[in-house]
């Protein structure tokens, strides 16, 4: 069986670059180049949702500025590709595009082209792609209750209907399947605050292979560790 909807944390670029004897950045550079690889992975394979966390909230503070200028300047040439490039993965495959996270705290131009990707891609309905961006789980989760709170005031929620469902449907990713799977590459072995919600119930799966390493054998091995795992939701 297939997950419908796959999590991605992009963990490594830097210690890719580092292995390497490259700059930082240039480790975020060849990230890019396999997000397109990796999206295409999951298309041809016939998942529905993807969810790629590919900068966090803390990483506007904690990255050191030049890494993170350079990050930002890596993403909006990505922007610009998918705006101008009808080749491009995300045109190939019909992928809705949406971003996710406190977008408001990156630059306007980048906003602006974000805005850009979302409106031309939204007739596409092949394939879904959350790109989580200034992104924090727990943010999320205030940014959801303060949505409802807004409603409660006006009337329109009442307290007693507050259910998980109505979580769900204010969180960044409302109207979406939770994810099947979340895959992190890098070694790493937590989620570090990727949709804390929406995973209650996912399946992990954990490589040391940095992101810009991972192969498509890597890939389809993922699929199949899932496959073979039973999912019991709780019980």
């Amino acid at each position: 069986m297939l997950p419908e909807h796959i999590g991605v944390i992009l963990d490594g670029n830097r210690r890719f670059a580092k292995q390497l004897m490259k700059r930082p950045w240039e480790g975020h550079k060849s990230g890019l180049v396999k997000t397109r690889e990796v999206l295409s992975w999951a298309c041809e394979k016939g998942i529905r949702y993807m969810t790629a966390y590919v900068l966090s909230l803390e990483n506007l503070t904690s990255r050191p500025k030049r890494e993170l200028q350079m990050i930002l300047r890596y993403f909006d040439s990505e922007l610009e590709n998918i705006i101008e490039n009808k080749d491009h993965v995300i045109h190939m495959f019909n992928v809705q595009t949406k971003f996710i996270g406190r977008k408001h705290l990156l630059p306007d131009y980048i906003q602006k082209k974000m805005k850009k990707v979302e409106q031309i891609t939204k007739k596409y309905t092949q394939h879904i792609l959350n790109i989580a961006v200034a992104y924090g789980g727990q943010q999320e989760l205030v940014d959801a209750t303060q949505k409802i709170l807004k409603k409660c005031l006006k009337g329109i929620i009442k307290p007693a209907d507050l259910n998980v469902d109505v979580i769900k449907n204010h969180l960044y990713t409302g109207g979406q399947p939770y994810p099947d799977l979340i895959l992190r590459t890098g070694g790493e072995k937590r989620l570090s605050n990727f949709l804390p919600f929406q995973s209650a119930y996912s399946e992990l799966i954990f490589t040391n292979k940095k992101w810009p390493e991972l192969t498509k054998k890597d890939f389809q091995a993922a699929l199949d560790e899932f496959d073979s795992r039973k999912r019991r939701f709780g019980s």
